[in-house]
């Protein structure tokens, strides 16, 4: 799409409204969803809204950083200072930025019963979606798969966070609880789990085999994205749990 092309000129195919009903937004680029928040372009720039969303994206990226991590963290000043972007046009994407977040954060009322991975990720989010350092962290159950609580365990770097079976299956007895999820974020967004990820879920169902307390699994999430290392490994048929 060219700058200077409005979106009413567009084809109805290629207009952002139209193509998040009849795709959906996960279909969207960044600079669509940009401008439906926009709504209007810049005149004096010759540009349309999905141009101005380009623009804010190139702006934000121009030191060779990611946009997007710079957008979640970015303030209506910063914004502001980008031609055509002013007050209102600012706050508008802080306010969806943080809608987003608060999404994400939502936990599960205490006590729901934990079937799936998306119900865990829930519950967790708010200690370890969104930050820009590793955290470890529990989540505790009773024998129902009912949820108890969470607890973030340690706090490490941008790059790193240490986690000691000991200490995650004495926190795990010591608030009662009679099995866990463990999980860690990546700030960098890829949840791919590494080497010493896995090596680090073998050594916890080998102890959860001994103490008879099930590890259920292994999450790891990021920048609104999860992986389970339940379903990405087969280290649960290596070591069953009774559950």
């Amino acid at each position: 799409m060219t700058y200077n092309v409005r979106i009413a000129d567009l084809p109805p195919t290629e207009r952002p409204r139209e193509r998040l009903v009849t795709y959906g937004a996960k279909h969207l680029a960044t600079s669509e969803l940009l401008a439906l928040l926009l709504g209007t372009g810049c005149k004096a720039q010759k540009l349309s809204a999905v141009g101005l969303g380009q623009q804010i994206l190139r702006q934000l990226g121009q030191h060779q950083r990611d946009p997007l991590e710079i957008l979640r963290n970015v303030s209506p000043q910063e914004l502001m200072q980008i031609p055509g972007i002013g007050l209102a046009k600012a706050t508008t994407i802080i306010a969806a930025i943080e809608l987003g977040k608060r999404a994400f954060q939502t936990r599960p009322a205490e006590r729901r019963i934990v079937e799936d991975p998306a119900t865990a990720v829930a519950c967790l989010s708010h200690d370890l979606m969104w930050q820009e350092t590793e955290r470890f962290a529990i989540l505790l159950l009773d024998v129902r798969n009912r949820i108890l609580g969470t607890q973030l365990l340690t706090i490490g770097t941008a790059t790193e966070t240490l986690a000691h079976p000991p200490d995650i299956f004495r926190e795990v007895i010591r608030q009662g609880a009679t099995r866990a999820i463990v999980s860690h974020n990546h700030p960098s967004g890829n949840v791919s789990p590494s080497p010493e990820d896995i090596e680090l879920t073998r050594r916890l169902l080998e102890i959860a085999q001994i103490l008879s307390i099930p590890i259920l699994d292994h999450l790891i999430l990021g920048n609104g994205n999860y992986a389970s290392l339940r379903k990405e490994t087969r280290l649960w048929e290596e070591f069953p749990q009774t559950e």
